[in-house]
């Protein structure tokens, strides 16, 4: 008997699955959740080690799923987008009102680590919310290091704003960057101090923060999309959980190639899957290729699907027959035409069998020939689809496409243009359509077929960085929304050098509008040369701090500032810029590259580019403004004329006290001594030698809204004098 035993566990053993392949016989339900492999309820149901998040753990009474070794409970899996959604229960922060003299009678934290699992928190699709009014709210890594926050008060119901969780009406959010594996948050309070004399008791500070304080604050994060279909309804108090959504990945290799190098291991099991890098953090996920469809993490898990059944999908008003990854649609015998579309197939005319033989027979010379005519056209065509297929692939855009479906539902509008859609839009890149010529590239006015004009920019040179960046940038540009930024539409990847597609902005450059080649060149009167600094600096010191992550330009100059049909300014041509960490101080290592007479002389020395580079590119364009000069010109001496930068010009001209000699004539007249010398002081600032001390571009924006209010109200006192 005992050997017969041991010959059964030694059959056993030799029937096992490899390490990555679905076991047979393991629970795959609990509750209402289905548990799709490589996830698995109970050990060797799973892929991967115990503790790597994807062996899960169902409770029972009620039936609930939690990730074993972490304990948070999952409520929904998705192969198709590599996501799940689990619980998190929200921290709370009561504050005391009955004078006890301790302003915070309760603090409840409550914190998820994703450390060491397939998980990570999804920067696309949770957000960080509190709740609460005044209410300060913050969280940090694992490590202890600031990630983000928001804080919020509670304006008066009579001075309420349009919007919802925009920070005033006891609601703010923040956004959540890539790569987040731990979560611990903090709650606090701003505008409470204790009573006269430190007594017990706490009275307002300020009636602005304190008008409509609550008892209790809260954060949490949570499902972007759950929390804006709540909306004005979420007002739930005391312990409560919020949905989250979580990015997960096969973390076992950093990249689909790194992985196929390890077979046994690799995930991706099915013979009609394919592997796609990671969006959120290292590792790589499988997808079904098209046509099929189910569990690409087992064998033979992608299964064909049966186009003929999904009419809906696949219309069809012929003869439907399926085939493996496809299907083909054919009109009824006696018919011709397209049976894809309703009413496309039509009667064959009868012709007799005489006049049927006498056109088989005068046309089958010509069928043979054009049979080799298709043939070479074929090979053409097959030829110029795979290099397009490669180009796209090149350029990343299977991953762009993931990324896009995963944020269809938040609203984004970006689009990934085939070359067709762009040439014709162009009219084949016609000469008449040309709007600017570069050192990089030409851009092109374009109408789409909807009508809507765009603006695409066809760069000579390829990009060398990093296909998976350059996706990434790509979203992150599109989502950036501010009313002095052009805005990124799409791009077009079928191509060597990939196009980008931006709006159409009329009215030019202030290249144009300032040295001659603008519908009104020269005419830009002294306050509108003001508005338009004040209005790009808005935009430059929005990429720099509100966008997440911060946007350096690395090439601001009046050629890339655009004015819209009201002369508004848009500040465009991003394709140089460079993501960069959070932080002023924090500096990007790249290739010196910008225009002469704008490049920061630190960022050319030391090629650390910082968002003080910007700051000294941008002095230069207000400088052009101001003074009427180009910001690279002749510079008369005693000896002559010879090339100089307007830079170094005017801090030669400031340094000898003639600064007001370099404006031009009717900017001097019309803004008045005081403003002109007030932004000589903020452009010495802004060009000096040394990045750290320059100004931020917030703070140089707010400088000019200043000037430009000084402005307005010495013209009005001329005007009344």
């Amino acid at each position: 008997m005992e050997v017969l035993r041991l010959l059964r566990f030694c059959l056993a053993l030799s029937v096992l699955p490899p390490a990555a392949s679905q076991p047979p016989g393991c629970r795959r339900q609990c509750g209402n959740v289905t548990v799709p492999y490589p996830f698995g309820i109970g050990a060797g149901c799973h892929h991967g080690a115990a503790t790597g998040g994807f062996r899960l753990r169902c409770r029972r009474r009620p039936p609930r799923l939690t990730v074993y070794g972490y304990g948070h409970e999952v409520t929904a899996i998705s192969l198709a987008t590599a996501e799940a959604t689990v619980l998190l229960n929200a921290s709370r922060a009561c504050y005391n009102d009955n004078h006890s003299g301790d302003p915070n009678l309760q603090q409840q934290q409550q914190p998820m680590a994703l450390n060491g699992s397939a998980f990570l928190f999804s920067s696309m699709k949770s957000k960080f919310v509190s709740i609460g009014c005044p209410g300060l709210a913050y969280f940090n890594d694992g490590d202890g290091y600031y990630v983000t926050g928001c804080m919020s008060v509670c304006r008066t119901s009579e001075r309420s704003l349009p919007g919802s969780c925009r920070g005033d009406d006891g609601c703010c959010q923040s956004n959540i960057p890539l790569g987040l594996g731990s979560y611990r948050p903090y709650l606090g309070s701003f505008g409470r101090r204790r009573g006269p004399g430190g007594g017990r008791g706490w009275e307002p500070q300020q009636a602005t923060f304190m008008a409509n304080s609550t008892a209790c604050s809260y954060a949490f994060m949570v499902d972007a999309m759950w929390f804006w279909l709540a909306g004005s309804h979420f007002n739930r108090t005391g312990d409560f959980a919020v949905p989250v959504v979580l990015d997960w990945a096969i973390r076992d290799a950093p990249t689909c190639a790194a992985a196929r190098q390890d077979t046994a291991a690799y995930a991706c099991r099915s013979a009609q899957s394919v592997c796609l890098e990671s969006g959120n953090g290292p590792g790589y996920v499988c997808n079904c290729t098209d046509g099929y469809q189910g569990n690409p993490y087992v064998l033979d898990g992608c299964t064909d699907v049966d186009e003929c059944q999904h009419s809906d999908e696949f219309p069809c008003y012929g003869v439907c027959v399926n085939t493996p990854g496809s299907f083909t649609c054919t009109c009824p015998k006696g018919s011709s035409g397209n049976a894809t579309i309703q009413y496309g197939c039509r009667r064959d005319n009868k012709f007799s069998t005489a006049l049927k033989a006498v056109v088989a027979a005068s046309s089958g010379v010509f069928l043979l020939l054009l049979a080799f005519f298709a043939a070479h056209l074929w090979v053409q065509k097959r030829r110029l689809l795979q290099a397009k297929r490669r180009f796209f692939e090149h350029n990343g855009g299977l991953l762009l496409q993931q990324q896009l479906g995963s944020l269809a539902s938040s609203g984004v509008t970006f689009t990934i243009f085939s070359e067709e859609e762009i040439a014709k839009a162009t009219e084949g890149f016609s000469e008449a359509r040309v709007l600017g010529r570069g050192g990089h590239g030409v851009v092109y006015k374009g109408v789409l077929a909807d009508g809507s004009a765009i603006a695409v920019k066809r760069s000579r040179v390829v990009d060398a960085r990093n296909v998976k960046e350059f996706a990434r940038e790509m979203l992150i540009l599109s989502q950036i929304n501010h009313r002095h930024v052009v805005k990124l539409l799409g791009c077009c990847l079928e191509v060597e050098v990939p196009m980008l597609v931006y709006e159409h902005v009329p009215n030019g450059s202030l290249h144009g509008h300032i040295h001659g080649g603008g519908a009104a060149a020269g005419e830009l009167p002294a306050g509108a040369r003001l508005r338009v600094a004040a209005e790009a600096a808005d935009a430059l010191a929005y990429m720099h701090t509100s966008a997440s992550p911060p946007i350096l330009h690395r090439d601001v100059k009046s050629a890339n500032i655009l004015l819209d049909g009201g002369l508004a300014a848009k500040v465009s041509d991003f394709g140089a810029s460079r993501l960069a960490p959070a932080g002023e101080a924090a500096a990007v290592a790249t290739l010196v590259q910008g225009t002469l007479g704008y490049l920061d002389p630190e960022y050319l020395l030391t090629s650390q580019l910082t968002s003080k580079s910007d700051v000294y590119s941008f002095a230069v364009v207000v400088l052009e403004l101001l003074t009427g000069r180009k910001a690279f010109v002749p510079v008369e001496d005693e000896e002559g004329e010879e090339e100089g930068s307007l830079a170094f010009f005017f801090i030669t001209a400031a340094q000898a006290g003639r600064h007001r000699e370099v404006m031009d004539e009717k900017v001097r007249e019309e803004l008045g001594v005081e403003v002109v010398d007030e932004a000589a002081e903020l452009l010495l600032r802004c060009l000096s030698m040394v990045g750290d001390k320059r100004p931020t571009m917030k703070e140089v924006a707010d400088r000019l809204h200043r000037i430009r209010s000084r402005a307005s109200s010495c013209r009005s006192n001329s005007a009344d004098i």
